[in-house]
């Protein structure tokens, strides 16, 4: 049984982001030393790394929290290897090439974005983004949080990439903000060293009411 329980464990971090032993223990119904003999096994293959908990707003006492992440090993097991001839072939293009290369990589989830929409015009546009990210391996979600909502993706088939070319992040945001019709801010990203990519999207300012004359 030790096996499929590290896949869930794996399975738990690449859906819902870094955790720390007693989320992954609460979510798998394990005593905490059984999570803790399970994630040594998969800190020992380099599938996880440990590190402090990030911490927004007011730090409370004491020592921050352990969570753990997937490594770029443990993104292969989810469709997240990549090839060297296509960094090698990356390196050759000149600057407007690499645009052009972000730009044809994106129309797919604007395509699939607009597919949803027709599908389910019920549903509010971050929805709509989120399916189109699911559809393209990104195991993507959205979250309400303080003044407006947040984009995760807690992986991204493009990551190492991304990580030597940051246009491709760059274009996806441009992607984000105009589908959404909103000025979105890039927080974080799996390409350069974060747990998962986050994206906030701000509330819509109310609407003043016109003062009568």
């Amino acid at each position: 049984m030790d096996a499929p329980t590290r896949e869930r464990v794996v399975h738990l971090i690449l859906h819902n982001g870094p955790q720390t032993a007693k989320q992954l223990a609460d979510a798998l119904d394990l005593t905490p030393a059984a999570v803790r003999r399970h994630l040594a096994t998969l800190l020992g293959e380099g599938v996880l790394i440990s590190r402090d908990e990030r911490v927004y707003g007011p730090r409370g006492r004491g020592r921050p929290s352990k969570v753990f992440v997937l490594t770029d090993a443990g993104r292969a097991e989810f469709q997240h290897s990549y090839d060297a001839i296509a960094l090698a072939a990356m390196r050759r293009l000149s600057a407007p090439e690499l645009h052009d290369v972000a730009e044809e990589r994106v129309a797919a989830i604007e395509e699939r974005f607009h597919a949803s929409r027709e599908r389910h015009p019920e549903r509010s546009a971050a929805e709509h983004l989120v399916e189109a990210l699911e559809s393209q391996h990104y195991a993507a979600g959205l979250r309400e949080v303080r003044g407006g909502q947040q984009i995760v993706q807690f992986h991204c088939p493009v990551a190492d990439v991304a990580a030597e070319f940051p246009i491709l992040c760059e274009i996806e945001t441009q992607l984000f903000g105009r589908l959404l019709d909103s000025h979105v801010q890039r927080l974080a990203t799996i390409a350069h060293g974060d747990g998962l990519c986050t994206t906030h999207i701000p509330a819509p300012l109310p609407t003043p009411i016109p003062r009568r004359k």
